[in-house]
This record gives structure tokens, sequence and C-alpha cells, in this order.
């Protein structure tokens, strides 16, 4: 073989492929012997993956990338080994499952429920779920302040590192620094002449492509902020990733005691693009400020995501720590209390395969028993979201989805769209935000008795690609609070009726069904 040229080699080939008798009737027909290789080859990379994309996927979505496959010849397959396949990121899940033991270790010995806590028995399966998933119990904790408005959401998280003595911890997916994030930008800097240490970290690919993404390092390093970039692409060092990954977490946490968490980037809220100034587009967002035991939690997050890019450990304090810290506190600017509101943190991401996002919002779908709101600006459910959604508005709870009137991607927007005649159908009231706002917000509320907000979208990308983080509440503040902001959403909404949506024609059914298959490509 080794005294044999390239000519004899492929002469071979040929004629070993001439002695199949399917491969012989296509060389009758014309065909060059590379040519019907190549068609070998297509049909068994195509046999190959019809047993091997369903493993651990689910239906709609093997069915999704198989279609990829079938229509596209070698062209499919190699999207499924950058984006479709599981085995892509066993380095990053490696680490991920060691920095995890981080969150066992905190909570090893927290309860599944605070101490003196009184939740029915349903509430209480749900907190145990959670915990099953993610390891972390409920805990206590206080809403400081709801931040609905974008800008001054943003003075409120400078305000609190003005505050910072110790520690700044700061996880958002979009970064940029402009003119109305100088104020935070402003507030690092100055934190980091006192003496606290700032630790920053924001999303390389979420980041890139708005202006000043090139120079955020340097500007970084200039004020003395220590940062790190999120699920970085660095082919180079040989270390690859999915690159449809994303960190869409939205976190800051000042000296373990206080926490933002919500849906809100730290960017202008036009996104700095020349064609949403033109339109008037802002995102509409908001923020919970908290503080109590829950922050240990939120800081633990961050902890974990920053040892995954760094590998070093950070040092945080569990729930009952910072309670015995809060009680001896005796200061005339002592902190709020611990908190009698019972808040959860549920983190998800891939580093989490069991989706504890999703198993939570379809949990509390199906446990609304007279009204469940839903806000989020893209919905695009699996199977099992979409039919506790519809099932429980089949059984007679007020259901209510708030959307915005005009996504602001075309085909996530397309994606949602194909969506609606189900739920319309089912009863669900859609109530479409009006552009060219952009509504960003991502919480739901089942009843009085739970309330969801954090950084996680309803779709097939936040339950299975993104890592988020959401936290549940039980009741208290935060749940009045956000019940207040759906209030306001409602009344600036307009309602979709399915006599207006069946009007739509038919081109554009034809793109919303085109865009439904590739969301699940997944």
């Amino acid at each position: 073989a080794r005294g044999m040229t390239g000519a004899n080699i492929l002469s071979t080939v040929g004629e070993s492929l001439v002695s199949v008798p399917f491969v012989g009737s296509l060389l009758q027909d014309g065909l060059e012997w590379w040519q019907v290789a190549l068609i070998v080859l297509d049909y068994l990379l195509k046999f190959i993956a019809l047993g091997w994309v369903p493993k651990g996927r689910r239906p709609t979505s093997a069915m999704a990338w198989l279609l990829a496959i079938f229509l596209l010849p070698f062209v499919g397959i190699l999207l499924y080994f950058l984006m479709g396949s599981p085995y892509i990121n066993r380095r990053r899940h490696r680490i991920q499952d060691r920095a995890n033991e981080l969150l066992r270790t905190i909570t090893r010995d927290e309860p599944d429920v605070p101490p003196g806590a009184e939740l029915t028995e349903e509430l209480t399966s749900l907190v145990k779920l959670n915990r099953a998933l993610t390891a972390i119990p409920a805990t206590t904790g206080s809403l400081v302040e709801l931040h609905p408005d974008y800008d001054a959401s943003i003075r409120a998280m400078a305000d609190a590192v003005d505050r910072a003595e110790t520690y700044v911890n700061v996880e958002i997916y979009i970064m940029a620094w402009d003119d109305t994030t100088d104020v935070f930008f402003r507030a690092l800097e100055r934190a980091v002449a006192r003496g606290v240490k700032v630790h920053l970290m924001f999303d390389q690919v979420g980041s890139w492509k708005y202006p000043g993404y090139l120079s955020l390092g340097r500007r970084l390093d200039e004020i003395g902020v220590e940062w790190l970039m999120m699920l970085p692409l660095k082919p180079w060092r040989w270390r690859f990733r999915r690159p449809d990954l994303r960190n869409h977490r939205k976190i800051v946490v000042i000296d373990g005691h206080t926490a933002f968490i919500g849906s809100q980037n730290m960017i202008d809220s036009s996104y700095l693009t020349s064609a949403n100034r033109r339109s008037g587009r802002r995102w509409v967002d908001v923020m919970a400020q908290v503080t109590g035991p829950v922050v240990t939690i939120i800081d633990s997050v961050f902890a974990v995501d920053w040892y995954t890019e760094s590998k070093q450990e950070l040092s945080v304090s569990s729930p009952t720590e910072l309670t015995r810290w809060l009680d001896e506190r005796t200061d005339d600017d002592a902190l709020p209390d611990s908190g009698a509101d019972i808040l959860q943190i549920i983190p998800s991401g891939p580093g989490f395969t069991t989706e504890p996002n999703l198993r939570l919002f379809t949990s509390v779908a199906h446990h609304a028993k007279h009204r469940l709101r839903l806000v989020s600006p893209y919905f695009i459910p699996d199977e099992s979201l979409l039919e506790a959604v519809t099932t429980a508005a089949y059984r007679g709870v007020q259901v209510e989805l708030y959307v915005s009137e005009k996504a602001d991607q075309a085909l996530v927007g397309h994606a949602q769209s194909s969506y609606y005649e189900a739920l319309l159908r089912a009863g669900v009231e859609i109530h479409q935000y009006p552009a060219p706002a952009v509504l960003h917000s991502k919480f739901a509320l089942a009843d009085d008795e739970i309330a969801l907000m954090g950084s996680s979208n309803m779709d097939m990308r936040s339950f299975g690609l993104n890592y988020e983080i959401t936290v549940l509440t039980t009741g208290g503040d935060l749940l009045t609070s956000l019940r207040r902001l759906a209030a306001t959403y409602k009344e600036r909404s307009y309602r979709l009726t399915l006599e207006e949506w069946s009007r739509r024609p038919w081109y554009l059914q034809y793109l919303d069904n085109v865009a439904r298959l590739t969301s699940a490509l997944q």
C-alpha cells in the first residue's frame, strides 16, 4: 500500500465501488466514480444520523435536525456537529460539574424551606423539585425595590456600588460603556479607588456587535476592574465549544448582602443602533433589588461562573452565615433584616442537564388555579410548556400572555407567531405591548401564590442552551410588585383576537411555520 500512488489508490476505490450493485448502476448511468462516492457517503451519513441524532433529544428537535441533514447534504451534518451535537462541550461540562459542587457545599446543611416558613404541600413540593434539580434550597430575603424604569435601574445599581465596602460582582450578558451606562462604570471606578474588589463578566458573543466592544477590556483595565468574557470562542487555543451557547444571566452583587437580578443588560435602552434610535425603539426591562440570605445564593451562582471561566475560586457565605451576621450588626447604618419572604434561586443552563427552568415554568402553569400571567419577549415553548399553558386555559384558568407587538428579531418573531393560533383557540389572552417598544421583561405569576422572574425567556433556547437565573417567591413584596407591573403592562397593551389573527396573509403563516422548525434546532 505504501508503494501505491494517489492515482492507484483512487482507481482501486473506484473498482471496489463498482462491485456494489447499487453503485454499479449509478456508474452505468454515466456518473464518475467520485460522484458516486459522494452519493454513497451522503446516504451513509443520513442512515447513521437516523439512529444517532434522536439520542437524548426531544422528538421535535430530532426531527428538525434530521430534516436539515436530509435537505442540506453534508452542510446539515456540519451544522449538527457545530451546534447540535451534545458532545462538543465535554471539557466545559466537566468544569461545570466541579463548579456545581460549590453550590452543593454551600447549601448542604440548609433545609429545603427556612425554619418557621409555612408553605402549602403543593408549594413545598415545588421547592423540593427545584432543589432536586439544582441543589439549591429556598431561603429568606427582602425586596428593597423593583426597578421597571430602565435608566433609573442603572442609576440604582450605581448607587449600590457606591455603598460597597468589600467587593462587587457583576455578571451581565450584554455590556457596553455608553452615555447611559457611564454612571455605572464610574461607580465601579470609584469603588476600586477606595479598595473595593470588583469582578466583572460579560458574554463575548452577546456583546461583540455593539459599539465600543473592542475597547471595553482596555477601559476596564484602566479603572482597575478584574474582568472575564463568558463562553469565549478561542479556536486558536484549541478550545472549542458550540458557538450558539450564551451566558444570559444578569446579576450584580454588593458585599454579599445586596443584589440585583432580572432581565436588563448594561447598555443603552436603544441598544445603540441608528435604526432603533430613528424608530424610537427602546427596551422595557425590570430588575429586582433584594437583600438578605438569598443574596448568598445569587453570589454563589456568580462564583460558579467565575470559576468556570477562570478556575479561580471566590469566597462566598452560606445563607445561615449571612443571617447570623445580619442579626449581629448593631451599627447605626445597619442593613435591612433577613426578611420574611421565601425566595429560591434557580440557575439553569447546559451544565444542568435536567432543564430546571423548563420544569419550573411548566410546573407553575399546572399549579395555577385562577389566573396565570406570563411576560416574555420570546415565547417559543416546547410541547410540555405549550400543553401546560393551554391546558390551564381549557380548565378555566385566566391565562394572559404579554409579548411585544413587534419582535426585535424577525426569525424569532415568526417562530413565536406560529403558536398564537393554538393559544388563542385555547382561550389564552395575548396582550401585545405596542411597538416600537420591545417588552423584554421576563416573569410569571400564578394566582397570588407564586412569582418567577429573572433572565430566562420562555423559549427553547433559554430552556436548553442559555445559562439563566430565575428567582421564585411564594408571596410577599416581590410578588405584589410584579403583579402591579403586570397590570401596568396590560393597560398599555393591545389584546389580540383570534378573528384578527385568522385574517393574516398566507405568506406570513408560511414564514411562521418555517421559523417554527428552526427554533427546534437544538
